[in-house]
């Protein structure tokens, strides 16, 4: 079988390919971008987070800690069980380590 590089039909599948390109490409720069912001965010929660620990420990309110602890699950509850492992996730990142 023999192909024409000037076929018609090259051309269009050519330029949709290209179009479809630009699109993932463009798709994948937001993804990018909000990673990016997601990354930063998760960082800047620790770091609150760690500061309420330490807080908390200090003034002997570390049940209310606890309680606002389970409202972050309750807020993550609507994306299922995948919502319950991040919550748990951010949860786990945002305790104070102790070297």
């Amino acid at each position: 079988m023999t192909i024409q590089l000037d076929s018609p039909g090259i051309e269009r599948a050519e330029a949709a390919s290209s179009a479809n390109d630009t699109d993932l490409g463009s798709l994948f720069d937001q993804i990018r971008d909000l990673d990016a912001h997601i990354l930063e965010a998760v960082k800047r929660r620790s770091e609150l987070s760690q500061q309420i620990g330490a807080a908390a420990r200090e003034s002997g309110e570390t049940r209310e800690a606890q309680a606002n602890e389970m409202g972050v699950l309750d807020r993550f509850a609507e994306l299922g069980n995948d919502g319950k492992t991040l919550a748990m996730t951010l949860l786990r990142l945002g305790r104070t380590r102790r070297s």
